[in-house]
């Protein structure tokens, strides 16, 4: 079965740390551009990040940059993001997907989606 699987979300206080990983099953995540994506209560869905297949070009929102960065795990057939200095405007549910291309935060002929995961910032 052909699947994403998002995961690491959680509860964590202002200034912590999360380590989100997106999981592929049924396919290898390294033939793909992945976007990570997030969507806060009330709130339009916003790109994040998002990781050419060579992993040599990544883009950030300016919201994030210098806070969070994405990775490849290619034995593992994850992609990672970093999540540092975690601000109370994080709070969202996170998402992956993979697609061909990334044109900056766009993510260009989306495949594959995962369920989310729900990111809390809360003191």
């Amino acid at each position: 079965q052909v699947q994403l699987v998002e995961s690491g979300g959680g509860l964590v206080q202002p200034g912590g740390s999360l380590r989100l990983s997106c999981a592929a099953s049924g396919f290898t995540l390294n033939g793909y551009a992945i976007g990570w994506f997030r969507q806060a209560p009330g709130k339009e869905r916003e790109g994040v990040s998002c990781i050419n297949t060579s992993g040599g070009s990544i883009r950030y929102a300016d919201s994030v940059k210098g806070r969070f960065t994405v990775s490849r795990d290619n034995a593992k057939n994850t992609v990672n993001l970093q999540m540092n200095s975690l601000k109370l405007e994080d709070t969202a549910v996170y998402y992956c997907a993979a697609g061909l291309r990334c044109f900056g935060l766009v993510l260009g002929g989306q495949s594959y989606w995962g369920q989310g995961t729900q990111v809390t910032v809360s003191s």
